[in-house]
């Protein structure tokens, strides 16, 4: 990447759950919706609405990005087996989970420090606020929205059947 081009959604890695390095240029020409989750928070039942989406619209190509995080109220402190056994067990997914990360502070992952940047919160705040934040991604690799954690997966179905 030269110095005068700005980053792109495609020029990001990360691990998969199971260890495996994911280039997300993979994902080129999708719809994207990706999701800072977490096992024992207030929303997780929001994995059964996303599993829904990616249920409902995979086939024609959304896929969505499961980033478990513990950097809210601890709320993810298990191993990377043991959130892809509860999460496959307690809500049948399916979709890309990926390593735990940080999502805010010097440690964030560079997806995220991306992420926030180019779709700020409320008043303009980059911070993700709380789990289940969610970057919808257009099929160019551009982020169009961002939705706080009370929106249920259901109520973007709209936005996402307009892109795909």
């Amino acid at each position: 990447m030269t110095a005068q081009m700005s980053p792109s959604i495609y020029d990001f890695s990360a691990t998969s759950i199971d260890g495996k390095p994911t280039e997300l240029s993979a994902y080129r020409g999708k719809v994207l919706l990706i999701v800072n989750t977490a096992s024992q928070c207030g929303f997780t039942p929001q994995y059964q609405g996303l599993q829904a989406l990616y249920d409902k619209y995979a086939s024609q190509g959304l896929v969505i990005l499961g980033f478990p995080c513990n950097q809210f109220g601890q709320q993810e402190p298990d191993t990377e087996t043991a959130i892809q056994s509860f999460c496959e067990t307690r809500f049948g997914v399916t979709f890309p989970l990926f390593q735990k990360i940080d999502v805010n502070g010097k440690s964030a992952h560079p997806l995220y420090q991306y992420l926030t940047k180019a779709a700020p919160g409320i008043l303009g705040t980059e911070a993700i606020k709380w789990n289940f934040t969610k970057f919808l991604v257009d099929r160019q690799g551009e982020v169009v929205e961002r939705y706080g954690s009370m929106t249920k997966p259901e109520d973007i179905a709209q936005a996402i059947q307009a892109l795909l």
